[in-house]
């Protein structure tokens, strides 16, 4: 399952330089991830300083 970011966001970058993938990339409102991409390892959230990222 594919983790996604929400509105919380404040495109800091901070979840992009975490993931081992490259899933992640910045987009018009804020960070997202790609799913096809994404392996599911949480590392994102784990960065995440305003807790804008969750499994879907």
């Amino acid at each position: 399952m594919a983790y996604v970011i929400g509105d919380s966001c404040v495109s800091c970058g901070a979840c992009a330089g975490g993931c081992p993938v490259g899933a992640i990339a910045e987009g018009a409102a804020h960070y997202e991830i790609d799913a096809d991409t994404c392996i599911s390892c949480g590392a994102c959230a784990g960065t995440c300083p305003t807790g804008a990222i969750s499994e879907e």
